[in-house]
């Protein structure tokens, strides 16, 4: 099986992150690897799909750390690979990074991954699903059951009244972005700088406010599913709770906060069986979803973060049960000679 991930920059990934994880997991069962960069594709005039990309050149990586350093260093064989010859093409780049200094890299992935597809190579998550969640609007088309009560606009007085309408506690972000940037706690007192805030945040676009989750003082809790199911392997979901800390709003690590342990159960579930028609139709073949209490908070399609976290916890390597599923789709393929609907397979 030939495998690449599509990422934002290879030289800034890290040993921790899930794509790292998973492209050393693939090399590990014996599979070829490549990785690229959001900037690294080309369309040749014979209308394949290209891209300078760096494997490593020892056939098992004994740790991520190890693995990283020789893929980013002077010994990874670097070579023009044709994308389309790929069996999977794994879309693992975060639009939302590259926003602000890179608006052209945000749907490279994309862009390129849906003309890779007409040749049969397998693209995770589907392009086609991607695109209609290149910011945060993407979470309003799912049941209102799961979703807090939403305003998203750039007019302060409707802000205002929301906030009054809700008791005066909101939380206003960016509807672009992610990792916990630029979000604000609205207390009741804090009303007289609704203004200043939302001003911050109109600089880039519009703002998403919403409801104030009482429970979100307890963190959040991020389950994956795969193919449309929450991730379950050797009996283990794949799981972990963020705690905050402080007085800081967010829960994200490198916002502070701290991972513990989760338990998933029935509220967390119902929540997955509802959200999984609409991401079985998207094709969004691993997802990430950030829940509190009996809501959703965000549903991660692009680089759902946090297996290693999931696998510290649990004692269970899921990154073995993502590859093993991705073995499972290139069968399939090789059955119908790479002649079979990308969004159907994806989460076949």
């Amino acid at each position: 099986m030939k495998v690449g991930f599509v990422v934002n920059d290879i030289q800034t990934e890290e040993p921790g992150y899930t794509t790292t994880r998973l492209a050393m997991a693939a090399l590990n069962r014996g599979h070829e690897i490549w990785v690229m960069g959001a900037g690294d594709f080309a369309y040749d005039p014979d209308e394949n799909i290209h891209a300078r990309a760096r494997t490593v050149v020892k056939k098992k990586a004994t740790s991520s750390e190890t693995f990283l350093k020789d893929l980013q260093g002077k010994n990874a064989k670097l070579e023009r690979i044709t994308v389309d010859d790929l069996d999977v093409l794994m879309l693992r780049n975060d639009p939302s990074a590259d926003l602000v200094h890179r608006a052209w890299a945000q749907a490279a992935g994309i862009t390129f991954g849906r003309v890779a597809m007409r040749h049969g190579v397998i693209v995770l998550n589907d392009p086609n699903g991607l695109s209609k969640a290149l910011n945060k609007m993407y979470f309003q088309l799912f049941p209102d059951e799961v979703r807090p009560k939403t305003l998203i606009t750039r007019d302060r007085e409707e802000i205002k009244a929301f906030a009054k309408e809700h008791g005066g506690s909101i939380v206003i972000k960016p509807l672009q972005g992610s990792g916990g940037q630029g979000v604000f706690l609205v207390k009741p007192d804090d009303l007289s700088n609704v203004h200043q805030m939302v001003e911050a945040l109109t600089r880039d676009g519009y703002v998403i406010a919403q409801e104030y989750l009482p429970k979100a003082i307890e963190g959040d809790t991020r389950l994956f599913l795969m193919n449309g199911e929450p991730l379950k392997y050797k009996g283990k979901y794949a799981a972990f709770r963020r705690i905050r800390t402080g007085e800081d709003l967010r829960s994200n690590v490198h916002a502070g906060g701290k991972l513990r342990q989760a338990t998933i159960d029935d509220t967390a579930l119902r929540i997955a069986e509802i959200v999984r028609p609409k991401l079985v139709e998207d094709g969004m073949f691993l997802v990430g979803l950030d829940i509190v209490g009996d809501k959703l908070m965000e549903i991660n399609v692009f680089s759902p973060g946090g297996l290693g976290s999931a696998q510290k916890f649990e004692g269970v390597n899921f990154t073995h049960a993502v590859i093993e599923a991705l073995e499972r789709k290139v069968e399939y393929m090789g059955y119908y000679r790479r002649n079979f609907d990308n969004r159907e397979i994806a989460t076949l």
